[in-house]
C-alpha cells in the first residue's frame, strides 16, 4: 500500500525523529538520497553542468548539500540563490568547499541554458498559492530549456496537502521525496507536475501514525479483496446485481453497465429498463424485467442511473431498497439528497468532474483543480461513499469510519476517456457490492480493475468502452497473479 501524510503530520514526525539524532542528520540523509537520484539520472556526473534553484527553506539546504556531493564528483554546479540572506548557511558552505558557484536569479539564464540537470529546491512542502514572480520567471526559463528537472520533495508551486496548483509551478521529470509520500504526489493536477516519484527512506516510518490521509492500493491489496467463488457457491452466494439503466434514447448505457457487471464476477444480473431487448441480444444470460426495481426480484445490490434520461421513479425505488446502491450519471441528478442521506445500507456515488460540480454548485474547473476537497465535500454532503472519476480517481467516505483514508487509484489511463467507459465501471463496482464488498472497497477495487483493463485493452491504441469491459477478466487475472 502506498500511503501519503499531511504536512503537519510529517513535520511532527520529523521533529520527533530529530530529537534523537545528531544535528543535521536528517538533512544529510535526504541530501544523500537526492544526490544519488541525480547521479543516476545524469549517468556520467563528471563534467556535467548542474543548476540548483535554491530557496530559503530546508529544501534549499537539501539541494545545496546534494549539489556539494555532485560537485565533489566533478560536476559543474551553480546555485541560483533566490534569497541569499536566508539561504541555508551549512549547505552553501559545503557547496563552495566542493567547488560550486553561486548566481543571482537575474543572471540564471546562461547557466540554465547550458545545464544538463536542474534541481528545484525553491519551495518546500509548506508552499501555498503558486510561485512568487522571481521564482515564476525561473520556472519559465527551466521550461524553455532541455535539462532534466529533479524536484526536492515536491515541485515548487504545488500544494502538498491538496494536490492543487494555483499559479506558476515547476514541472519536474523526477521528484525525490523523503520519509513518506505527500498527497500532491498522488493527486492531479500536482501529480502531473511531479513526474516520476522516488521515495527516500530517512527513518521517518516509526514516527508516522498508523492511519495516513491517503492510500493507494497496489495489486497485492486489490487481490486480497477480489471475491473468489467457493465449492458451495451458487449465483446468489456470488451476488446478484440489479441494473436499472438505459432508455429508449440511450440503450447502449444499459448494455455497457450489464457488461461491466457480468465481467465483474456477478452470479447473475437482473436488468430493469427500456433497453431489455438490446441487453438480451448481447447478453442472453441477463434476467430482464419490465416491472420496475421494486418487483424485479432478489438482488444483493443495485446500479441505477446510466442513460436513465428523465424518469426519476426507478431511482427513488432503488434508494428505498435495503441493499447497497450505486448511483451514476442521470441517477446522480435525479436522486434526492435527503433520500441518499437517510439510507442505512451502503451507497456509492460515481460522478465525473462535471457531475460533481453540478452536485456541489461549483464549476468543473474548481473540481478538477481541487479533487481532494471536492470528493471529501461530496461524501460529507451525501453521507455516502464517493468515487470521483477523472485523471486521478479518488474514493472517499465510509459511513462509520469518518477518519478512513481517501483512496487513490494508480492504474488509470487517458484511453479510458471514451463514451460508455463510466457505465462499464458502474456495472463492475455494482457486481463487487453484490459480492459483499464495502462501498469503499468496491469502489477502489473497481477503479483499479477498470484502469488496468483500459491499459490492457488499449496498449497505446484507441479503444471503446466495450473493449474495456471485455478486458476486465484479464485485469482480474493480472491482479491475482
Amino acid at each position: 500500500m502506498r500511503t501519503a501524510y499531511s504536512v503537519d503530520t510529517v513535520r511532527t514526525a520529523e521533529r520527533a525523529l530529530m530529537e534523537r539524532l545528531p544535528d543535521g542528520t536528517l538533512m544529510q540523509r535526504a541530501a544523500a538520497g537526492l544526490a544519488t537520484a541525480c547521479a543516476q539520472l545524469l549517468g556520467r556526473v563528471y563534467g556535467a553542468r548542474v543548476v540548483l534553484l535554491v530557496g530559503s527553506g530546508d529544501n534549499g539546504g537539501d539541494a545545496l548539500y546534494a549539489g556539494a556531493r555532485l560537485a565533489a564528483r566533478g560536476a559543474g554546479v551553480t546555485a541560483v540563490l533566490l534569497s541569499p540572506e536566508r539561504v541555508h548557511p551549512g549547505g552553501l558552505a559545503a557547496l563552495r568547499r566542493a567547488g560550486g558557484t553561486t548566481a543571482a536569479p537575474e543572471d540564471a539564464g546562461p547557466p540554465l541554458r547550458r545545464a544538463r540537470l536542474v534541481v528545484d529546491g525553491i519551495v518546500g512542502i509548506g508552499g501555498r498559492g503558486g510561485l512568487r514572480p522571481k521564482a515564476a520567471r525561473l520556472a519559465e526559463l527551466v521550461a524553455e530549456g532541455d535539462a532534466a528537472v529533479v524536484a526536492v520533495d515536491l515541485p515548487s508551486g504545488v500544494e502538498a496537502d491538496t494536490g492543487e496548483v494555483r499559479g506558476p509551478a515547476i514541472r519536474a521529470d523526477l521528484t525525490v521525496t523523503f520519509g513518506t509520500h505527500k498527497p500532491a504526489h498522488l493527486i492531479d493536477p500536482a501529480r502531473e507536475y511531479a513526474g516520476s516519484v522516488r521515495l527516500v527512506d530517512i527513518g521517518l516510518g516509526p514516527e508516522l501514525p498508523r492511519t495516513p490521509v491517503l492510500e493507494s492500493p497496489q495489486h497485492a491489496e486489490i487481490a486480497a479483496l477480489l471475491p473468489v467463488p467457493g465449492a458451495e457457491s451458487d449465483k446468489y452466494r456470488r451476488g446478484v446485481v440489479g441494473v436499472a439503466a438505459g432508455s429508449a434514447r440511450y440503450p447502449g448505457a444499459a448494455v455497457l453497465a450489464v457488461a461491466g457487471a457480468l465481467r465483474g464476477g456477478a452470479g447473475a444480473v437482473r436488468y430493469v429498463g427500456a433497453a431489455g431487448e438490446a441487453v438480451l441480444a448481447r447478453f442472453p444470460e441477463t434476467l430482464v424485467s419490465d416491472r420496475g426495481p421494486a418487483k424485479a426480484g432478489r438482488v444483493q445490490a443495485w446500479v441505477v442511473g446510466p442513460g436513465a434520461g428523465e424518469d426519476a421513479s426507478p431511482v427513488a425505488e432503488v434508494l428505498a431498497a435495503e441493499v447497497p446502491v450505486l448511483l451514476d450519471a442521470d441517477g446522480l441528478r435525479l436522486a434526492e439528497r435527503d433520500a441518499v442521506r437517510a439510507r442505512t445500507a451502503p451507497t456509492l456515488l460515481t460522478p465525473h468532474a462535471g457531475e460533481a460540480a453540478a452536485l456541489l454548485g461549483v464549476s468543473r474547473e474548481e473540481v478538477e483543480g481541487a479533487r481532494l476537497t471536492a470528493v471529501r465535500e461530496l461524501a460529507a454532503r451525501y453521507r455516502a461513499t464517493v468515487l470521483l472519476k477523472g485523471s486521478t480517481t479518488l474514493v472517499a467516505g465510509e459511513p462509520g469510519e469518518p477518519e478512513a483514508p481517501v483512496r487513490v487509484n494508480a492504474t488509470g489511463t487517458p484511453w479510458l476517456a471514451t463514451a460508455g467507459s463510466g457505465d462499464v465501471l458502474s456495472g463492475l463496482a455494482g457486481s463487487l457490492l453484490a459480492a459483499g464488498l464495502s462501498a469503499r472497497d468496491a469502489g477502489s477495487t473497481a477503479a483499479h480493475l477498470h484502469g488496468l483493463a483500459g491499459r490492457l485493452a488499449a496498449r497505446g491504441a484507441p479503444v471503446g468502452a466495450h473493449d474495456v469491459a471485455e478486458a476486465i477478466p484479464r485485469a482480474w487475472r493480472s491482479v491475482g497473479e
